[in-house]
C-alpha cells in the first residue's frame, strides 16, 4: 500500500473511532438538547449553511449585535495556504458571519489576524481577504507592533500582561472563529489557542517559553469573546498547525457555536477524538472558572443537516 493511501485510511479510521462521527452516532457526542442553549453542535451541509442554522437556534446574530455596533471577527489566517489545506478558517464561514453581522445592524465589521507567514500572502491564499471584501467587511493588518497596546491580565497565573490588538480593545463585539486542527505544541488548536493571534509577537514567544498551556488559559480572563464559532468542516489531523498537504486533512463536516470558549473547545476536542481533560489548557481554564468543559452539564442543541 502506498504511503499516501495508508495515511488517508489511517486518518479516516481515527476520526470514525475516536470521535464517533460515523453515521448515526453524532448525537452520542453531546448531551440531550434543551433551551436556552449553551452550545450548538451542527453536522452536515456547508460551513455557511451550518452557521445559518446554528446562529438561528441561538436567537440570531441580533442577540449579540446591536444596531451601530462595531464588530471584530478573528479567524485563523495564520498560514499562506489555500482553503483545502484546512490550515486557516474556511472563507465561506467568515463571509457568512460578516453578512449576519451587517444584517443584525453592525456599523462596521473588521477582520484580522497576527499571521505566522507574510500577512498579505496569508490573507490572499486563505481566501479570507476576498470573502471579507465580498461581504463588505474591512480587512485590517496585524503585522505592526503599533497596533498593539499593553493590558494587565489580573487573574493570570503565568501570564500577567500582554500587548493586545487595538481592534479587540475598541470594538463593541468580538467574534472568535478558529479552525479545529492538530498542533505540534498543544496537541490541538481551537478557540482559546486562536487568541494568540490577537497579541503581539514578543508575547507569543513569552507564552511558548513560560508554561504555554497555562498562558493560553490565563488570557481569556482578560476578555472572553462574545461568540465562538469553531470551523470543523475540514480538519487537519496531523502536521499542524501549518500542514503539509491535503493528505493531512479529513472532512468532519461539523461546526460548534457557543458563548462559552471552554465548552466550545471541549466539544471540538471530542469531534477530533480527544477527551477535553487531556488538553491541559482546556482543563486549566475549566478549573479557573472561565467556562465549563463538562458537556454533560450543558444544554446543547444538536442539529443535523441532511
Amino acid at each position: 500500500m502506498e504511503r499516501r493511501e495508508f495515511l488517508k485510511k489511517s486518518m479516516a479510521a481515527g476520526i470514525t473511532l475516536g470521535s464517533t462521527l460515523a453515521t448515526g452516532s453524532y448525537e452520542k457526542l453531546f448531551a440531550e438538547s434543551h433551551t436556552p442553549y449553551d452550545l450548538v453542535a451542527i453536522k452536515g451541509g456547508t460551513p455557511d449553511t451550518m452557521f445559518d442554522r446554528g446562529i438561528k437556534s441561538l436567537g440570531g446574530m441580533e442577540k449579540f449585535i446591536k444596531k451601530g455596533n462595531t464588530v471584530v471577527v478573528k479567524p485563523n489566517i495564520g498560514w499562506a495556504a489555500t482553503p483545502e489545506r484546512a490550515a486557516n478558517t474556511n472563507p465561506k464561514l467568515v463571509k457568512r458571519i460578516i453578512e449576519h453581522c451587517y444584517k443584525a445592524g453592525a456599523k462596521q465589521v473588521y477582520v484580522f489576524d497576527n499571521t505566522c507567514n507574510n500577512w498579505t500572502e496569508c490573507y490572499e491564499k486563505s481566501g479570507i481577504k476576498q470573502a471579507t471584501i465580498d461581504a463588505k467587511g474591512k480587512i485590517v493588518p496585524g503585522n505592526r507592533e503599533k497596533y498593539y497596546h499593553e493590558v494587565k491580565i489580573r487573574k493570570g497565573k503565568s501570564l500577567k500582561s500582554a500587548k493586545v490588538h487595538e481592534l479587540i480593545l475598541e470594538s463593541d463585539v468580538f467574534i472568535n472563529v478558529p479552525i479545529l486542527k492538530n498542533h505540534g505544541s498543544t496537541k490541538l488548536t481551537i478557540a482559546m489557542k486562536n487568541l494568540m493571534g490577537i497579541v503581539w509577537d514578543t508575547d507569543r514567544r513569552f507564552w511558548h517559553s513560560n508554561n504555554l498551556h497555562q498562558c493560553i488559559a490565563d488570557f481569556p480572563t482578560f476578555r472572553k469573546p462574545d461568540l465562538n464559532i469553531v470551523d470543523a468542516y475540514n480538519i487537519m489531523k496531523r502536521n499542524g498547525p501549518r500542514g503539509v498537504s491535503v493528505d493531512d486533512v479529513i472532512k468532519a463536516g461539523s461546526q460548534i457555536i457557543s458563548t462559552d470558549i471552554v465548552a466550545a473547545d471541549a466539544a471540538a476536542a471530542k469531534i477530533f477524538g480527544i477527551l477535553p481533560a487531556d488538553i491541559p489548557h482546556i482543563r486549566y481554564a475549566h478549573e479557573m472558572g472561565t467556562g465549563n468543559m463538562n458537556l454533560e452539564k450543558l444544554n446543547i442543541n444538536k442539529i443535523r443537516i441532511s
